[in-house]
Formats: structure tokens, C-alpha cells, sequence
């Protein structure tokens, strides 16, 4: 279901929906449709592992700077390869860096437009912990923050992050829900 656009006091659209699962499953489309579609109905709801590699390859392709990104789940739901795929997509350069920074906390990815900073806050215990990482200074500038636990970072994301919710599936273990939620995202 789909409900109507406002305008953000900014001058630009924002698109406004509930916490709504996507209504395809199947392969993602390519990266030439518009964000605001990849993030709707076009996004897969049940994907297997292609399909999802797929949809975040084109919402790589898709995504404008600057752009908050925050992905949940269980552990082994596919949040980091949903991550390396979106970061293909958004052109970063060495792909075999994009790996899960659970113990680094933070990882940066050069790409040609622009940095793509990638937090997994799961270690995180504290608001000063983030604090001491500097976690004000990169919502605030990064091109591109994709944040894994965004729990942990509770109150210190913008309103307009997407936030994006892996699970596992119990009945087809090879596929993973998707759920998006877009309130406060302002479309470029």
C-alpha cells in the first residue's frame, strides 16, 4: 500500500510510508529505475541471495549523497552482503574491503562519488563509545553512512535514514525478509 507524498520544508519531495514490506519477490530491476521505486514496490520481499545481491547493486546505483543507510536483523540474515552489493553499486573500488567492521567498528571505501563510511555498531555498549569514534562528526559529513545495529546508535541518526530490516525466513531458509522503511526520506 502506498500513500501519498508531502512536501518536505526543503522544497524537495519526500516520500511518506508506513514501515511496509515490498511486494515482489522476484529479481531486483535494473539500476536505471529511480530510488523511490527501488525502495517501494519494486524491491524484493523474500529474496534469495541473487535477488538480493541484485536489488542492492541497484540501490548502489540508485543512492544520492549524502544518504544514511541503517540495516537490522539477526546475525547471518545478509546484512553485510547486502552492504558489499550496494557498495558494487555505488562504484567503490576494492570490493574485498567491504567487509563486516564488527571489531574495527568502522570501515571507509573510497568510491568516485564520494566516501562510503560503514559502521557496525554491534560492540558498541554506550553513547560514549560513539562519542569517542567521533560517530557526531560522520552522520553529520559522511557522502554515504551505512550503519549495521543501528539500535546502538539510538537517537543519533537523521529522521530521514532508510532503514532496512533483514530476517531470516523459517519457511525457505535460502531466502531472507525484507522490510523497508522510508518515513522522513527525502527523495534527491
Amino acid at each position: 500500500k502506498r500513500a501519498g507524498r508531502r512536501q518536505h520544508p526543503s522544497g524537495r519531495r519526500a516520500v511518506r510510508r508506513a514501515v511496509v514490506p515490498a511486494v515482489r519477490g522476484e529479481a531486483a530491476p535494473v539500476a536505471g529505475d529511480s530510488l523511490t521505486r527501488l525502495l517501494g514496490r519494486e524491491a524484493p520481499r523474500s529474496p534469495d541471495r541473487d535477488s538480493l545481491e541484485a536489488w542492492g547493486r541497484a540501490l548502489g546505483a540508485a543512492l544520492q549523497p549524502p544518504v544514511v543507510v541503517a540495516f537490522d536483523g539477526d546475525l547471518g540474515a545478509g546484512k553485510t552482503t547486502l552492504i558489499r552489493a550496494l557498495c558494487e553499486g555505488f562504484g567503490v573500488e576494492d570490493l574485498t574491503a567491504v567487509t563486516s567492521p564488527t571489531f574495527a567498528l568502522i570501515h571507509e571505501y573510497a568510491a568516485p562519488r564520494g566516501a562510503v563510511v560503514h559502521a557496525d555498531l554491534y560492540r558498541v555498549r554506550s553513547l560514549e563509545e560513539l562519542a569517542a569514534i567521533g560517530w557526531e562528526e560522520r552522520v553529520a559529513t559522511a557522502p554515504v553512512l551505512l550503519v549495521e545495529w543501528p539500535e546502538r546508535a539510538a537517537g543519533t541518526l537523521p529522521v530521514e535514514t532508510i532503514r532496512i530490516h533483514l530476517a531470516h525466513d523459517a519457511e525457505h531458509p535460502e531466502r531472507r525478509r525484507l522490510t523497508i522503511d522510508t518515513r522522513g526520506f527525502v527523495t534527491p
